[in-house]
């Protein structure tokens, strides 16, 4: 995603190049103002829009709060009614009387208990009816509380009552019939309420009957029943069966399809104190659900609020802030036209100039001036047709001193066959009078001179170096009679790896110059080994020798020495090896090493060098990083 993006960016700005100046002031403008202008005005709408909807969301949970109290209260109340009726002895022994009740009782049980029980359901207004169905055939029924069973055993609820254990039921029912049926029906029948229901056991597992307590939905559920005045929410009440109750006459949910939303379907039970909220797309209108679940009455409170006003005032706003961006910029670039016309036109003059100095004419005249930017360009401009008029003077003359410095290279390179055609006279001077050491060192002499001499390329094979430090080796030993060991670790394959010409050979002078003892004791020799290995994709040659050595000491401060202008500034020019060995070195400063090291940097990279480990009297050992790759092309 991030390579397509920049993908498109490179795109665009091709594309911007074949536009004038003007026409890409005005894209810049676009960019600048318009593009961040209408992201902030989005990101602000986002903030808008999420801040609407969590003080929706708060409010729509602080309104189903006050119905839990609302119905905790009235589940209380009925739960208290029922507590109260059982515990008058009188209703129980009226319930497990075991034979027929004479008159005289009827009336004295209906003047006192059954009073007692109508007035506990009058002194609590918003309590519809006290119950109480019994199977007892010797009970005689006292309407409206004292009733017999069979008139409710065909209720959907009478067989989960029995289940119950003892334990109360609640109940929604969608009608309020009267157990004794009447030829003439009420319109009270149809009015929806919440009924407790409780087995009565007396005494404790006989069942004697049962007690019902109910409510209207419209006292129960009060601030579900209330009609909101703005009619942007309302709330409603949700069974597990789907079964949805809400006021007849609430202005949103008339004009909201809810039984083909089957909103039911959407909510799952929730923990206790939970509340769960979504986004619900209906008729093509947005609302905002929030919910939570009612264990014990088994059915969820549900707030529903229309988002059609609200998202339609941001919508309002965003477009306002839109449209005042456009209008900024449409301002912005008919005012800044008649400017770029201005500053443009001297540009146009000044690219006229530019052509004709491209097509050779150099003596022209620039009309442009004055202290603006435009004009500090034309100035420059000038300076800069003075200067090429100069370098093109210089141009000449340079290459006639060319011509010359070939001259001059032909020459030099007369006197090199003359230098090697002098040598092999005296080497075969040499060998006329039988003077063999003499013949072999001038002989190295050669060979080292015509690998100096013939420097067509950086690279070498490993051979052609070994072959190298064999010649200077051989002049040393004749100054040292003999006492200077070369020896060497290689597979034949390693001699075609590829080396930086001149690399070795500065570490082996260097082990000669300090690690030779004074002496002529066989402990004074100087043995010098070669090796290499594999590391990592690299190649590591080590040349060790058995010479003085150093401290532990000398040979940090070398390795530092080494390595001093990795930290210094801009990189030295780099000469020959040999030229930084011939001009006076000074004895341990390590130039001849760190020439090395910086050359090899300088071609590989910085993750490859010299460095030297070394112990005193013992030995001195110099290891090279350089990458593994064969002279003939590739890795070996």
């Amino acid at each position: 995603m991030y390579e397509r993006l920049r993908g498109w960016i490179r795109l665009f700005i091709r594309k911007l190049e074949n536009y004038s100046l003007q026409q890409r002031l005005f894209f810049s403008y676009i960019i600048i103002i318009l593009i961040p202008s209408i992201v902030f005005s989005l990101i602000i709408f986002r903030q808008l829009n999420e801040s609407f909807t969590k003080d929706i969301i708060r409010k729509s949970e602080n309104s189903i709060e006050i119905e839990k109290n609302n119905i905790k209260n009235n589940m209380e109340t009925m739960e208290r009614a029922v507590q109260l009726t059982l515990s008058d002895r009188e209703v129980m022994y009226y319930l497990d009387r075991a034979d027929e009740t004479d008159t005289a009782e009827l009336i004295d049980f209906s003047n006192s208990t059954v009073n007692s029980i109508l007035r506990l359901q009058f002194n609590n207004p918003d309590l519809e009816h006290i119950r109480i169905f019994s199977d007892n055939p010797f009970l005689s029924e006292i309407w409206p509380v004292f009733l017999k069973e069979n008139r409710v055993r065909d209720e959907a609820w009478y067989e989960k009552l029995d289940r119950m254990n003892g334990a109360g039921l609640w109940q929604i029912s969608e009608r309020d019939k009267e157990p004794i049926h009447n030829l003439v029906r009420d319109e009270k029948e149809f009015r929806q309420k919440m009924s407790l229901l409780r087995e009565i056991e007396y005494p404790k597992g006989k069942h004697i009957g049962l007690i019902q307590v109910d409510m209207l939905l419209t006292s129960f559920f009060p601030s579900t029943f209330k009609i909101n005045d703005t009619g942007q929410s309302q709330m409603l009440i949700i069974n597990d069966n789907g079964r949805m109750h809400y006021p007849d006459k609430a202005p949103l949910l008339s004009n909201v399809q809810l039984a083909e939303a089957r909103l039911g379907d959407k909510l799952h039970h929730t923990v206790e104190n939970t509340f769960v909220h979504f986004n619900l797309n209906l008729s093509g209108k947005p609302y905002l659900i929030v919910y939570t679940y009612i264990d014990s009455i088994r059915a969820y409170i549900v707030q529903i609020t229309s988002m059609q006003a609200v998202l339609a005032e941001l919508n309002k706003t965003r477009n306002n802030i839109l449209m005042v961006n456009v209008v900024l910029i449409a301002i912005l670039s008919v005012s800044t036209f008649f400017l770029n016309s201005l500053i443009l036109k001297k540009l146009r003059q000044l690219t006229l100039s530019m052509k004709k100095i491209r097509l050779g004419d150099f003596n022209i005249q620039l009309p442009v001036g004055g202290g603006s930017e435009v004009g500090e360009l034309t100035h420059h401009f000038r300076k800069m047709i003075n200067k090429i008029n100069e370098l093109i003077a210089d141009a000449v003359n340079k290459q006639a001193a060319t011509k010359e410095a070939e001259l001059k290279t032909l020459k030099n390179q007369i006197d090199s066959h003359f230098l090697y055609n002098t040598l092999e006279n005296i080497k075969m001077l040499a060998e006329v009078e039988n003077q063999r050491p003499i013949s072999d060192a001038l002989t190295s002499l050669g060979s080292m001179m015509r690998y100096n001499l013939r420097w067509s390329g950086e690279f070498v094979r490993l051979r052609e170096e070994i072959n190298h430090i064999r010649h200077y080796l051989a002049l040393m030993n004749l100054r040292f009679e003999q006492r200077i060991h070369f020896r060497m670790q290689l597979g034949e394959p390693e001699y075609e790896l590829e080396v930086l010409k001149m690399s070795l050979q500065p570490i082996i002078e260097n082990a000669v110059k300090h690690g030779l003892r004074s002496g002529n004791s066989e402990n004074s020799d100087l043995n010098i080994s070669l090796k290499t290995f594999t590391e990592n994709r690299a190649q590591i040659i080590v040349i060790e020798d058995d010479g003085t050595g150093m401290s532990a000491e000398k040979t940090v401060e070398l390795n530092r020495k080494i390595r001093c202008l990795e930290h210094e500034g801009p990189p030295l020019v780099l000469t020959a090896v040999t030229d930084g060995l011939a001009h006076g070195e000074r004895k341990g400063s390590g130039i001849g090493l760190r020439n090395v090291h910086q050359r090899l940097q300088l071609f590989y990279g910085h993750e490859y060098g010299l460095w030297v480990e070394s112990e005193e009297g013992i030995y001195t050992r110099v290891l090279m990083k350089i990458p593994r790759h064969n002279f003939n092309g590739g890795e070996s």
